[in-house]
């Protein structure tokens, strides 16, 4: 399975056995009410380096609480998670801030940029977060990213000023804006039109082909499942590689058939 190493975005990967970034073992999670209410079963998982990884499943199977664990923002029942090698459970709070900042990069459904900055200041964030400001080599490679995903006319525009799938890419080279090992992306399409939808996903692959960074998408669209590198079904609480004939065989089997007019 698969993880990732920072590369500048202008160098080629080498061809070698990609390292595991992120590895699960035993993985659990319950979520403790009245009811108590189990939702992952014990999942090992490997990530590695330079992998697109697609993670499909029902609504309510668990996909974002299983990329919540990972990216340190969800704490599992039981089992373990290793980011690097480093056991996250052994890390105190700021050592998880570090992790979170340094090691993960996360894009959402919702950009999630700040109204008030601009699109460079916002793709910015995380280093300015991370370091107070950005250096001058910080501030050209994050302008070479948004230069990448077509985004070096609207530096200056503030969100409300620029499209949604613009504000998108902005978020994905946020993400990618301190170099990290991995990038998490919950839904990152799912709030675009199609052909927006399309165009992010690109530079999404596009990032992950030149950086080497690993990304993990949690998708319900099924054409971008096809076209990950793996696919990962979670279903009942459990999770299972499936291959692009077999996720086909099952969309087909659960899309309904429409009535001859």
């Amino acid at each position: 399975m698969a993880s990732t190493t920072s590369t500048p975005i202008t160098e080629v990967i080498p061809i070698g056995d990609p390292p595991i970034v992120i590895e699960t073992r035993g993985l659990k999670k319950t979520y403790f009410g009245k009811i108590d209410v189990p939702v992952l079963f014990g999942l090992d998982i490997e990530i590695r380096a330079r992998e697109f990884l697609a993670i499909v499943g029902q609504s309510g199977s668990g996909k974002s609480t299983l990329l919540n664990i990972l990216g340190a923002l969800d704490v599992p029942t039981a089992g373990t998670v290793l980011v690097n090698g480093v056991d996250i459970s052994t890390l105190d709070e700021d050592g998880l801030a570090r992790l979170r900042s340094d090691e993960v990069g996360f894009i959402f459904q919702a950009h999630y940029l700040l109204d008030e900055f601009t699109c460079l200041e916002n793709a910015l964030m995380p280093i300015t977060i991370r370091h107070g400001e950005a250096s001058d080599e910080d501030r050209e490679r994050v302008l070479k990213l948004l230069e990448r995903v077509g985004l070096g006319d609207q530096i200056n525009k503030h969100p409300d000023e620029m499209s949604g799938g613009q504000n998108q890419r902005c978020a994905i080279v946020r993400a990618l804006a301190n170099q990290p090992k991995i990038v998490l992306a919950d839904e990152p399409t799912g709030n675009l039109d199609s052909r927006s939808g399309a165009e992010v996903f690109e530079m999404m692959r596009e990032m992950n082909r030149l950086s080497g960074v690993a990304f993990v998408m949690i998708t319900h669209d099924d054409r971008l499942a096809q076209a990950a590198d793996r696919i990962l079904l979670i279903e009942d609480g459990n999770i299972v590689e499936i291959t692009n004939d077999e996720h086909k065989k099952k969309v087909d089997r659960l899309t309904p058939v429409k009535e001859l007019a």
